[in-house]
């Protein structure tokens, strides 16, 4: 009876043995690249959420993260996506414009004006986006905020000649945007994101977009003197893996992937908030001066984006089904509030 037993738990374990080694030797590897340096809180949610998944999956999925910017700016990482090198990226939204212009309807200029407003909208529209850029070839697991983008510059902003003066930043491929800051006379400079601290440094830009945590976390607060206080455009980024690749992945294995990545992302994007709102207080303390415009002023560049806007809408460079679901949708909510 001893001897047969021993003959089970051997048997059990050369088996158990087999599985875990046909695991590891069949696993897929996901190679994610992205901009954010390690430590930051993405990187952390992102490994800590592999872990889990790794774990759940037995083995079976693992991810390899390329941080820091190894890998280039988001534009050469979807570029080595699209040839195999890379099977993902966390990457901003901007950077996927050129894939689905649809992502621009939530930074259009001055169309949210307060956060709350942005949740209103994403909570409608969210699975919408979504699933449009699965029907690019995209999955992703949710969109995490990254919060209000501002003017900062050397310079005071508080009128639109003062931004005709001065070189702006804009990000390479973003021409919702550049078509906006045309209409206003305004010539920015494009640029990828990992080459704006250089421009910066360099004299090639003097003003930035971006939200305060972005500005701490990139060191371009370094670089600048003034934050124009008032939100500009809202800024957005999500971890993107290529559907043909994920739809290799069986399928008890990709639901415990959406739902890890799902819920990493849901609290990067409430903890993005949070830091956004200590970034805002960091940058006071170190100097930046925090300027105003008035209320006159802040109507002009409403009421100037939102005639450049409209024009896009009618060429459909900006999708005019999605356009009208936001406004709809912030009218009502504006009328409750």
């Amino acid at each position: 009876m001893i001897v047969e037993l021993r003959k089970l738990l051997l048997t059990g374990f050369m088996t158990l043995s087999l599985m875990l080694s046909w695991s590891s030797a069949n696993a897929v590897v996901l190679k994610i690249a992205t901009l954010s340096p390690e430590g930051a809180a993405w990187m952390v949610r992102m490994r800590e959420a592999a872990n889990e998944i790794k774990q759940r999956t037995n083995g079976r999925v693992e991810f390899k993260f390329y941080s820091g910017g190894v890998m280039g700016s988001d534009e050469s990482v979807l570029r080595k996506i699209k040839i195999g090198q890379l099977h993902g990226g966390a990457v901003t939204g901007g950077s996927l414009l050129g894939i689905y212009p649809d992502l621009s309807v939530y930074s259009l200029p001055f169309i949210f004006r307060s956060l709350e407003e942005a949740d209103a909208v994403r909570k409608e529209l969210d699975p919408v986006l979504i699933q449009g850029l699965a029907d690019k070839g995209f999955v992703t697991f949710g969109l995490a905020e990254g919060g209000f983008a501002y003017f900062m510059s050397n310079s005071k902003l508080q009128t639109t000649d003062d931004l005709k003066h001065q070189k702006i930043w804009l990000v390479t491929g973003d021409r919702i945007s550049e078509a906006v800051f045309e209409s206003a006379s305004i010539a920015p400079i494009p640029l990828p994101l990992s080459d704006v601290m250089t421009g910066l440094q360099t004299g090639l830009i003097n003003t930035v977009m971006t939200s305060p945590l972005g500005a701490i976390s990139l060191q371009w607060h370094s670089r600048v003197k003034y934050l124009t206080d008032t939100p500009v455009a809202y800024f957005f980024g999500m971890l993107t893996v290529d559907k043909k690749v994920f739809d290799k992945i069986d399928a008890v294995d990709q639901a415990v992937i959406r739902e890890v990545m799902a819920d990493a992302f849901a609290g990067i994007n409430a903890q993005n908030r949070l830091d956004n709102q200590a970034a805002r207080e960091a940058l006071k303390k170190q100097g930046i001066e925090f300027v105003s415009i008035s209320p006159e002023m802040l109507e002009n560049w409403r009421q100037a984006t939102s005639n450049a806007t409209q024009k896009l809408v009618a060429e459909h460079l900006v999708n005019p089904d999605l356009y009208k679901k936001v406004e709809d949708i912030l009218t009502a909510y504006r009328a409750g509030k």
